[in-house]
C-alpha cells in the first residue's frame, strides 16, 4: 500500500497561508523551533477530535467523521478557495489548505494501515483462517473478476478509452481492506462468522491486486501480459502464507511468550511491534502488500499465550495512526472536482457496488455458504473502495498510460463509497434477520 496518497505541490496561496500560520506560532513561542509537520499534526488531532465527537453524538461511524475532518482540513478542500483570495499569479487552487507536509502524513498513514491489520490479525488464530481458506479464494476471485469484467464494459459504454477503462475497472473491483476492517471493528462485528470470511476474501483480493498492478504495467508499457511476473507473484504469496502457517507458527509464538515471561509490558510491546513491522518489511521486500505481512504477523501473535496482552498494548498506538490515515485520505481527495465527474462517478459506483454484491453472492452460493452469512459478507464487501484503487490508478497516471482525470475520479468514488459502506452494513442487519424469520415460519 505504499505511496497511495497523492503528493500535492504548493501554490502561491499555500505558501502564503503556511507563512501566516508559522508567523503566528512563532510570535507566541519565538524561543522554540517549529516544523510544518507538527503544525499539521496539531490541526489533525484537534479538528479530528471535534468532528469525530460530533459524529459520535449523532451515532454515525467514526470513520465518516475522520474522512469529513480530512475534507475540511485538506489542501484540496473547496473551503480554502472560498475563504482565501485568488492568487493573481496562480489561478490553480489545488494547493490551498491548512495541511502542508503531505509526505510526512503519507508515511504516518501507511503506519496506520500496518498497525490496523496487525491488531485485526491478532483476532484470528491459524485455526480460524484455515477453516475458510478455500471458500475465501473461490469467492474472492469470482467476485473480483466478475466485477472487473462488467465494469470494463460499463466504462467503455460511458465513453472511456480502452486503457482508462481497463485501469478504472481494475481499481474499482477491489474492496478497501482498511475501511472494511475499521467499520467492522467500530460496529463490534469483527469476530462474527461472516467477518472471518470477509477478512479471508480481503487477503485474497490484496494478493490479486498486486498481480493486477504488475499485469497492467506490463500491458501499458509493452502491450502484452507478462505471464512470468504473474506466476512469480502467486508463488511468492503462496510461499509467504504457507511459510507463516508452518514454520512461523512454530517459532514466533514461543519467542513472544518468552519475552512476556519477563513481565515487562514495554519490552513485550516493542517485541510484538518488531514482529509486526518486520513481517510487513518482509512482505514488501518480496513484492507483496505490507498489509498482508502485517495481518500474517498478527496471526502469529494470536498463536501465543500473550495475544490478548499484546493486543491491549498495541491498540492505542494503532488508534492514533489509523485516525491519521483516514483523515489523510479525506484531506487528499479532490472534492472540488465533484461536479465535473459526478455522473460517471455515480454510474461506476452503482455498477461496482451491484456487481461486487452479486459476484460475492454467486461465489457464496457455489461454495454452499449459509444464506445469512453470504448476505452479510456480500453487503460488507459491496461498496468500499480505497487504498489499492488509488494505487492502481496512480500507477497508470505515473507511467502516462491513462488520463490524469482518473485520479480525482477514483478519489471521489473512494470517498462516496466509504460514506455508503456503514449504511450497507446496517441494512444487512435488518434484512438478514427478516429473511431468517421467514425461513422459520
Amino acid at each position: 500500500m505504499q505511496n497511495y496518497l497523492q503528493q500535492i505541490d504548493s501554490s502561491g496561496i499555500q505558501r502564503s497561508l503556511d507563512n501566516t500560520m508559522h508567523t503566528l506560532i512563532e510570535q507566541i513561542t519565538p524561543e522554540l523551533p517549529h516544523t510544518s509537520f507538527i503544525t499539521d499534526l496539531a490541526f489533525i488531532m484537534i479538528i479530528g477530535a471535534v468532528i469525530t465527537l460530533a459524529f459520535f453524538k449523532i451515532k454515525q461511524p467514526l470513520i465518516i467523521g475522520y474522512l469529513f475532518a480530512g475534507m475540511l482540513l485538506g489542501p484540496l478542500s473547496p473551503l480554502w478557495s472560498w475563504l482565501l483570495p485568488e492568487d493573481p499569479f496562480n489561478n490553480v487552487l489545488s494547493g490551498v489548505g491548512i495541511l502542508s507536509d503531505v509526505s510526512a502524513l503519507n508515511l504516518f498513514a501507511e503506519i496506520g494501515v500496518i498497525l490496523l491489520l496487525f491488531v485485526i490479525g491478532i483476532e484470528f488464530p491459524y485455526a480460524k483462517i484455515k477453516s475458510i481458506g478455500k471458500v475465501s479464494v473461490g469467492v474472492g476471485t469470482l467476485g473480483l473478476f466478475s466485477t472487473l469484467g462488467v465494469l470494463f464494459y460499463a466504462s467503455t459504454a460511458l465513453g472511456l478509452q480502452f486503457m482508462d477503462a481497463l485501469f478504472i475497472s481494475a481499481a474499482l473491483s477491489i474492496s478497501s481492506t482498511a475501511i472494511i476492517v475499521k467499520i467492522l471493528e467500530e460496529m463490534g462485528k469483527i469476530k462474527k462468522e461472516s467477518s472471518i470470511l470477509v477478512l479471508g476474501i480481503l487477503i485474497v483480493e490484496d494478493v490479486i491486486a498486486v498481480i493486477l498492478i504488475s499485469t497492467l504495467q506490463s500491458v501499458a508499457l509493452v502491450g502484452t501480459v507478462s505471464i512470468e511476473s504473474v506466476v512469480v507473484v502467486v508463488l511468492v504469496a503462496v510461499g509467504l502464507i504457507v511459510g507463516t502457517f508452518t514454520i512461523g507458527t512454530r517459532i514466533v509464538p514461543g519467542l513472544i511468550d518468552r519475552v512476556a515471561s519477563a513481565e515487562n509490558r514495554e519490552i513485550l510491546l516493542l517485541s510484538v511491534l518488531g514482529v509486526c513491522f518486520g513481517y510487513a518489511l518482509l512482505a514488501n521486500i518480496v513484492g507483496l502488500s505490507v498489509a498482508i505481512g502485517a495481518f500474517l504477523a498478527g496471526v502469529l501473535v494470536a498463536e501465543s499465550k500473550s495475544a490478548e496482552v499484546a493486543k491491549l498494548l498495541s491498540s492505542p498506538i494503532k488508534d492514533m495512526f489509523v485516525a491519521i490515515f483516514f483523515i489523510s485520505v479525506g484531506a487528499l481527495m479532490d472534492v472540488s472536482q465533484l461536479e465535473n465527474y459526478i455522473f460517471i462517478a455515480i454510474a461506476l459506483i452503482a455498477v461496482a457496488t451491484g456487481m461486487k454484491f452479486g459476484g460475492n453472492m454467486l461465489g457464496n452460493f457455489i461454495f454452499r455458504q449459509k444464506r445469512g452469512k453470504a448476505l452479510r459478507s456480500a453487503f460488507i464487501l459491496a461498496a468500499p473502495r480505497g487504498e489499492f484503487s488509488i494505487v492502481i490508478v496512480k500507477v497508470g497516471v505515473d507511467i502516462g498510460a491513462v488520463s490524469a482525470f482518473l485520479f480525482p475520479l477514483v478519489g471521489i468514488i473512494s470517498i462516496i463509497t466509504a460514506f455508503i459502506s456503514p449504511f450497507l452494513v446496517k441494512a444487512s442487519d435488518k434484512i438478514v434477520p427478516a429473511l431468517e424469520e421467514k425461513d422459520d415460519v
